[in-house]
């Protein structure tokens, strides 16, 4: 169900209350022209994250603009040679610019992580690059996540950053997708070719009609135009993340979210993040092997909702690595029965060699750490 506003603005709102989130920030933006990186958009952005890093919240950059930058590294035009591998070394040679841009804004480290379909697609990628994140964000650096045009190929291709920015933020557990576009929101209509057009302040249910809403490509250098992001917003909502949209043009708009004030368009998921986040547990694929447990780390599990430690661990089945989703299996007298499921912040080999072991003792028996639970309490579900 829409819900609609008279007039051509969009009248103010207030954002919902997050902790983090993924800002996705396209090439209307960092390019409008399609011929280089332009700062003067991107820095009412860059002050909106450094302001919500000052507010202690954390917040995941998916950008595009590496093409855009390529081209004006490259002084020969492109040939009519192979489409796809000349777009590959446009962003071959843009992303360094493109990263060095972010760099600029910021004081924080920037990250640079690429991400190809393959990742996404496998399990264990998929996990690795949600550790990253999540590790990246831990030592308060900046994540600027991109796909890896250089080595994807055409028919696995995410397609669109858009996407890519809803299902990296259903991987680093995002309360909040933030798209910058280079309109104010969603309308009934295309507000550039239809005066009739009203503004959609809020969207809780999408159907055909909506993505009948949205047009294709909005600029030159973009690949995606308002129907991207309400696929995104789709994902985003399966996941139990609301999504923004909001014009990153714009300056008031812009300054108005470290306000937590909204003048655009919210898409609100109709599953409650929690639920969303253990359905996604409970259904991502196990590899071989278990953690084994006492008694009492069974009880504190399943009674009180804790994380599990090294202390009530008596040992591992199979070979495993860290951040694979295993079995964690309480063994007793009784014989053995399943408690839950989680991913494990350590392998198989670390767990047997710090089974039984106060948590201070992991970096003095392993020469490192991953920090003090095996598997933590947000990364697990019982039963």
């Amino acid at each position: 169900m829409a819900n609609k506003c008279s007039g051509t603005l969009f009248k103010e709102q207030k954002l919902p209350e997050w902790r983090r989130a993924v800002l996705k920030v396209g090439s209307s933006l960092l390019a409008a022209d399609g011929t280089g990186l332009d700062p003067d958009y991107v820095l009412a952005l860059s002050r909106f994250v450094a302001a919500s890093h000052a507010a202690g919240r954390e917040v995941v950059i998916v950008s595009s603009g590496a093409v855009a930058a390529g081209r004006t590294i490259v002084s020969r035009q492109p040939g009519l040679g192979n489409a796809m591998a000349e777009r590959q070394a446009l962003a071959a040679l843009g992303q360094v610019r493109m990263i060095g841009l972010w760099q600029r804004l910021f004081e924080c480290p920037v990250a640079q992580v690429l991400l190809t379909h393959d990742d996404l697609r496998n399990r264990r990628r998929y996990l690795k690059a949600r550790m990253t994140l999540l590790e990246l964000l831990r030592v308060g650096a900046l994540p600027v996540v991109n796909e890896n045009d250089t080595v994807s190929v055409d028919e696995l291709r995410l397609g669109d950053n858009d996407n890519l920015a809803a299902i990296v933020a259903a991987l680093c557990d995002a309360d909040l997708l933030l798209i910058a576009t280079d309109i104010d929101g969603l309308y009934t209509a295309n507000p550039r070719v239809d005066a009739g057009a009203e503004p959609i302040l809020q969207l809780t249910r999408f159907t055909r009609a909506t993505m009948d809403m949205a047009g294709g490509a909005g600029s030159a250098s973009g690949t995606g135009g308002m129907r991207t992001k309400l696929e995104a917003a789709i994902k985003a909502a399966n996941a139990g993340i609301e999504t923004i949209l909001f014009n990153g043009t714009n300056v008031e708009t812009v300054g108005l979210l470290s306000e937590n004030r909204l003048r655009g368009t919210r898409l609100r998921p109709t599953r409650k993040r929690l639920t969303a986040r253990k359905y996604w547990l409970r259904h991502v694929p196990l590899a071989p092997g278990a953690i084994l447990i006492d008694g009492g780390a069974a009880r504190a599990l399943k009674g009180k909702g804790a994380s599990l430690l090294p202390l009530g661990i008596v040992g591992a089945l199979g070979e495993f690595a860290r951040g694979d989703m295993i079995e964690i299996i309480c063994s007793s007298e009784g014989g053995e029965r399943r408690i839950g499921r989680g991913l494990t912040q350590y392998s198989a080999v670390d767990i047997r060699r710090i089974a039984q072991r106060h948590t201070r003792d992991i970096e003095s028996v392993l020469g490192y750490h991953y920090g003090e639970s095996v598997v933590h309490r947000d990364d697990m579900v019982t039963g």
